[in-house]
């Protein structure tokens, strides 16, 4: 497959990568985040940067230790969430590493790996046009049927990172604290006027 394009959809308000199959007319489009698209779209774009983004470190590194990727594999779509396998050449052996689609995208667009999806995944979920498109809005608009089927919540989870996960979940905890330490608060305001009340009415106070 190759990369067709990066358009927005306006309902989930989340950017979209556009797979299309080598031969034929079927796209597949997939959700990913706004950091991510701007990563593919920078490379896409030739667009020159002064300091290495995260995506260009990854592909430095694999380089320096003298491997390359050798393609990238969108493998699934399970409960709402895209699956990819990142394929490593090392030495002459082959190593899959778990990835995020938007992720293996970004790097393939670095390294000129090969794009791949699974048959069963593009049988079930790709759309297919009778005739050559040239506008991508008119494709996501296509697809509108799954994306009704589809909260982009979903997507929108799918697609966090491990650490917008974790500073979630700190900031729930946090949230939970900050409430315990209001009530702790009340209660302690409580106490303090009921010994004002019972200092107010023992004998010789005024």
């Amino acid at each position: 497959m190759v990369i067709y394009g990066v358009s927005f959809d306006v309902i989930g308000k989340q950017p979209i990568v556009l797979l299309k199959t080598m031969e034929g007319n079927r796209f597949l489009p997939i959700w990913i985040g706004h950091p991510e698209a701007a990563a593919i779209l920078i490379k896409l774009q030739g667009t020159k940067l002064p300091r290495p983004m995260t995506h260009d470190l990854l592909t430095s590194v694999i380089g320096q230790f003298h491997a390359e990727v050798a393609r990238i594999t969108v493998t699934e779509l399970k409960e709402s969430t895209f699956y990819a396998t990142l394929t490593l050449n090392k030495d002459g052996a082959e190593i899959d590493i778990d990835s995020r689609p938007s992720d293996a995208l970004a790097l393939a667009v670095r390294t000129d790996a090969p794009i791949f999806a699974a048959t069963a995944l593009v049988d079930e979920n790709a759309i297919e046009f009778e005739r050559e498109v040239d506008d991508t809005e008119e494709i996501v608009e296509s697809f509108r049927d799954f994306l009704e089927s589809v909260s982009p919540e979903d997507f929108a989870t799918a697609e966090g990172t491990p650490d917008d996960v974790a500073f979630a979940v700190d900031q729930e905890v946090d949230d939970e604290d900050e409430d315990d330490e209001d009530e702790e608060d009340e209660e302690d305001d409580d106490d303090e006027e009921d010994e004002d009340d019972a200092d107010s009415e023992r004998p010789g106070h005024n």
